[in-house]
């Protein structure tokens, strides 16, 4: 098996998608990732990153393999959560307070910026329409999120949102006072549940 027909192999293993990285970890040349362009069976994506010319580019997984701190939070998360029905206009992440990223001047992207301990706080891994795995807050630190920033989201996403939640029957009441502990909004977390419940 030559080069290019192992990289082949870890592409349908990955879903269509390699990194840079991967294909090193494997003691292969990155230069035969540019023969594999040449040659038309992948495209470079976003440097470091590419997908074979038969995959659909999945966005949010590109994303987190762009910017490796970046959690899809707020809307998006909502929208992973199955807690609203509108594909998310921009891709909103969370990341560390200290971290610095290029897509950060990219307009298609809102970050909201974290000290790490609460950063870190409901993390979890969910699957992309494409296939991949990302990172995503998980629903009860979404729940968090949003009532945190409610000024920054349309009234009718909110309301939906959290009637939705309020009908959920995986919903996990513990973690949600647990975390609204952590972010200071035990009261209004109450107060929301007390009217949907």
């Amino acid at each position: 098996m030559d080069n290019i027909e192992r990289i082949e192999k870890l592409l349908k293993k990955n879903n269509g998608i390699i990194t840079t990285s991967e294909v090193e970890k494997i003691g292969i040349n990155s230069r035969v990732l540019t023969r594999m362009i040449e040659k038309g069976i992948i495209e470079r994506v976003a440097r470091g990153i590419y997908i074979s010319t038969d995959t659909l580019e999945d966005k949010y997984f590109i994303t987190q393999a762009i910017c490796k701190k970046g959690i899809f939070s707020h809307e998006t998360a909502l929208y992973f959560h199955d807690l609203c029905d509108r594909t998310p206009i921009k891709y909103q992440l969370t990341i560390p307070s200290y971290y610095n990223h290029t897509l950060i001047k990219n307009k298609n992207y809102e970050f909201f910026y974290l000290k790490e301990e609460l950063y870190e706080v409901g993390i979890t891994e969910m699957i992309t329409p494409y296939g991949n795995k990302i990172r995503v807050y998980d629903l009860e630190r979404t729940i968090c999120d949003i009532i945190r920033n409610k000024k920054r989201i349309e009234i009718a996403l909110f309301t939906d949102a959290m009637k939705r939640y309020a009908e959920r029957k995986d919903r996990n009441s513990i973690r949600l006072h647990k975390y609204a502990k952590l972010f200071n909004i035990e009261d209004e977390i109450r107060k929301y549940l007390e009217v949907l419940l």
